[in-house]
């Protein structure tokens, strides 16, 4: 029962829940304390671009403001190449993970088969190490396969780290999907495939662009292995590219931050895009397992 002192001066609804203005007041300073401190990184990098070289490392917000950092860059390095080849490897990635996943997830959501406790354990485990660990044993398998130096071997690459962890999100998102449906695809005549592609798959959007996200982000941010794997200017690709302005005397920072500014856009598009599934699917594919 509601006394009367838990109730407002109109009598209609319950004091507990209303903040008093201190805990206000209180809240939205921390919000933003930690906005400008997850912003001042990004606007620091941005605004250095703008500077010229003898001014990079200074405390100025503003400092003869020129845009000489990205000319340069794009005319006098091979940026637009390693764009490309970035592009081209977090493409194939990202079509090639979001079809695996979804398949594997799908397959292993919904059928019985021999090897299906063992390929969920293999899932399992193979996200339990780092790259330090992987990286010579993968080196090695790629140059067997003469796939050193080639867009084809990071794809391979990048799959073996994005597809297991989306393979089992997508699993437990199709296990949120009612079985109903199958059937009644299965009733209409479809074939396994037909019903997971023309009545499962279109229900599974939220799942899909997490795991495009985070096969796109996988590939497109990624070092270790892209260092180790390509060689030559026109074949790096941006993480590879970046490199180029450091050396063991210091850092050209104009063109560096230049080039992470360029480098965030095509990663800041694609979260637009998907953001408003991202949430969605990555609870969905987190309520079984």
């Amino acid at each position: 029962m509601v006394t009367t002192d838990a109730l407002d001066r109109t009598g209609d609804a319950p004091l507990r829940g209303r903040r008093s203005p201190l805990a206000s007041i209180g809240l939205h300073a921390t919000l933003a304390v930690a906005s400008v401190i997850a912003v001042f990184p990004v606007l620091w990098v941005f605004l250095t671009s703008l500077k010229p070289a003898k001014y990079a490392t200074t405390t100025d917000f503003f400092r003869e403001t020129t845009f000489a950092n990205y000319t340069d860059l794009l005319e006098n390095t091979e940026f637009l190449s390693w764009f490309g080849n970035s592009l081209l490897v977090a493409g194939l990635t990202t079509l090639l993970g979001v079809f695996i996943a979804s398949t594997t997830g799908y397959a292993v959501s919904r059928f019985r088969f021999p090897g299906k406790r063992g390929l969920m354990w293999t899932l399992l485990i193979t996200q339990m190490f780092p790259v330090a660990v992987l990286i010579v044993p993968i080196y090695n398998i790629m140059s067997s396969m003469g796939l050193l130096n080639q867009p084809a071997g990071l794809v391979i690459t990048y799959l073996t780290i994005a597809v297991p962890f989306c393979a089992w999100m997508m699993k437990g998102f199709f296990d949120t999907i009612p079985r109903e449906i199958d059937e009644s695809g299965q009733v209409d005549g479809l074939t396994p495939f037909g019903t997971f592609w023309r009545l499962i798959l279109p229900l599974a959007k939220p799942g899909i662009a997490v795991t495009a996200f985070y096969s796109f982000i996988t590939a497109w941010g990624e070092v270790a292995y892209a260092s180790a794997f390509m060689v030559g200017d026109e074949n790096l690709t941006l993480a590879g590219g970046l490199q180029k302005f450091v050396n063991q005397y210091g850092a050209q920072w104009g063109p560096m931050t230049a080039a992470s500014v360029l480098i965030a856009i095509p990663a800041a598009l694609v979260f637009l895009v998907a953001q408003r599934h991202l949430v969605t699917g990555m609870s969905a594919g987190a309520v079984k397992g």
